[in-house]
């Protein structure tokens, strides 16, 4: 039997569709506050200062690379996880420390130290398999001060990474 204007409310159907509506929209935002508290977003830096005076160090360090002349070749063995490194330029410290960094994951980061096994080769071991998009970065040291090879590469089996190729960016401006 419909419904009709003298019976009581429960009995319509346009009620329930409004009462259903809300209660899926309070669900959704329940579900999406919780999901936003177990997952914190860890890119964001909240002392900004620090980070800008970290990016003239950062360039200090690239343009110390750059007027050594550094350019670095890189090859990963996906089999044995072996990195060997090949330096060019006026630097060829014992060690080196090759960092693959990933762009938004953390955990997936990997540090590799590397060993000069003869003049301007280097190895090291890496232990799982890196692939994907990730910012590579090269630090050694010359003459007691530290430098840096740093770029965004994308590191798949069979593909020889090169650093040094690039345009240093951002130090257009920058007065030594």
């Amino acid at each position: 039997m419909p419904a009709t204007a003298t019976s009581p409310w429960y009995k319509h159907l346009w009620p329930w569709i409004i009462i259903g509506i809300l209660t899926t929209s309070v669900c959704l935002s329940l579900t999406m506050v919780s999901i936003a508290v177990r997952n914190p977003d860890n890119l964001v830096n909240d002392n900004y200062y620090e980070a800008g005076k970290g990016i003239n160090r950062s360039l200090d360090r690239e343009l110390l690379a750059q007027t050594l002349g550094l350019k670095a070749r890189i090859m990963l063995d996906e089999l044995t996880g072996e990195v060997e490194l090949r330096l060019t330029g006026n630097s060829d410290p014992q060690t080196l420390e090759l960092n693959l960094i990933s762009p938004t994951q953390p955990d997936k980061d990997r540090k590799v130290p590397l060993a000069r096994s003869e003049p301007g080769r280097y190895v090291g071991q890496l232990e799982d398999k890196v692939d994907g998009r990730r910012f590579v970065e090269l630090l050694g040291s010359q003459d007691g001060q530290v430098w840096r090879l740093f770029e965004e590469e994308k590191v798949e089996h069979g593909v020889t990474l090169e650093l040094g190729d690039e345009a240093l960016q951002g130090a257009e401006h920058h007065e030594p």
